[in-house]
């Protein structure tokens, strides 16, 4: 006899159904096996999924684990802030608490919840401090991974760099929003690339500082194929390194570091504004990693197993 699970469904990163990053949320997954809940997450078919657990350690709150169709994450961003929002919404995480700590593979990972009376309006993950890896020298390569020509990558002194807050990415600066916009992800390219040059990251981020009037950072996007995500429309666990990538590169000054954001999944018509908040010490190091949105919940169901 089957079992039904319920799930709640949100989009993450965003103020209004329709946009941002979709997402389901299974609130009691209790019985269900790794397997289950990754055959779940591939048949949901949004970038992520997360199962909602017992706490297994005194210095966390709840755990959970996140599945992509194809893999299980060690930690990622729009899951975690958009549980957080479900999980308040549902009243496991009572009204008003400001403090949330999740259990991730990756260990304990805070959340920052505000409230807007008993409804959540804001949530801010903690993140890693950052590890930066390989500068990659190879355009044609990296073009290539990218269906771009070598004269899109590259603006000024930046160069495409491996760096992880948790998850390692590729960053690939593109000189403008337009490049952005014709990028093709080629799985195969993009398999070669890294390990060609020995790279963690299975994923490339790419992003313009190209300025348009609309308030955003930069405009990015983010392409994963190896992981069952041939785009996502917004990765917050890449916008932390993003973040960190560009404050150790003088695109944002440190007294601008508190407040970037940026604009992912506008070419897949999901528009996502992820803010990212980098501390930095008087001596310009990197201290404190967060990254922050909304979420809103549009749906709720349940699946037999």
């Amino acid at each position: 006899m089957s079992q039904r699970y319920r799930y709640l469904h949100l989009d993450v990163f965003t103020n209004r159904p329709f946009g941002g990053n979709q997402l389901a949320v299974f609130t009691r997954a209790e019985g269900l096996s790794t397997e289950q809940m990754q055959a779940i997450a591939n048949e949901m078919a949004f970038s992520e999924s997360t199962f909602i657990l017992p706490a297994e350690r005194d210095d966390t709150d709840i755990r959970m684990r996140i599945f992509t169709p194809g893999r299980e994450m060690p930690m990622a961003g729009h899951p975690t802030i958009g549980s957080a929002f479900g999980l308040a919404l549902d009243g496991t995480i009572p009204a008003g608490q400001k403090r949330w700590v999740f259990g991730l593979n990756i260990g304990p990972t805070p959340v920052d919840i505000d409230w807007d009376g008993a409804r959540p309006s804001f949530a801010w993950m903690t993140q890693r401090l950052p590890e930066f890896g390989t500068v990659v020298f190879d355009v044609g390569g990296v073009a290539d991974a990218i269906g771009l020509s070598a004269d899109d990558i590259g603006l000024g002194s930046l160069r495409v760099q491996e760096v992880s807050c948790g998850v390692p990415f590729v960053f690939i600066p593109l000189a403008t929003r337009a490049a952005v916009d014709r990028a093709v992800p080629n799985a195969a390219a993009i398999s070669v690339l890294c390990a060609r040059h020995h790279l963690n990251a299975e994923a490339v981020f790419l992003f313009s500082s190209e300025q348009a009037g609309d308030g955003a950072t930069v405009y990015s996007r983010m392409f994963w194929p190896g992981a069952g995500v041939t785009e996502d429309p917004a990765t917050g666990s890449a916008s932390g390194p993003l973040g960190c990538y560009l404050v150790r590169h003088g695109v944002v000054p440190p007294t601008q570091a508190n407040a970037i954001t940026s604009l992912q999944g506008a070419r897949m018509g999901r528009p996502s504004w992820v803010h990212v908040f980098i501390g930095t010490s008087a001596e310009g190091d990197i201290t404190r990693v967060q990254v922050g949105g909304e979420a809103v919940l549009v749906g709720e169901g349940e699946i037999a197993v």
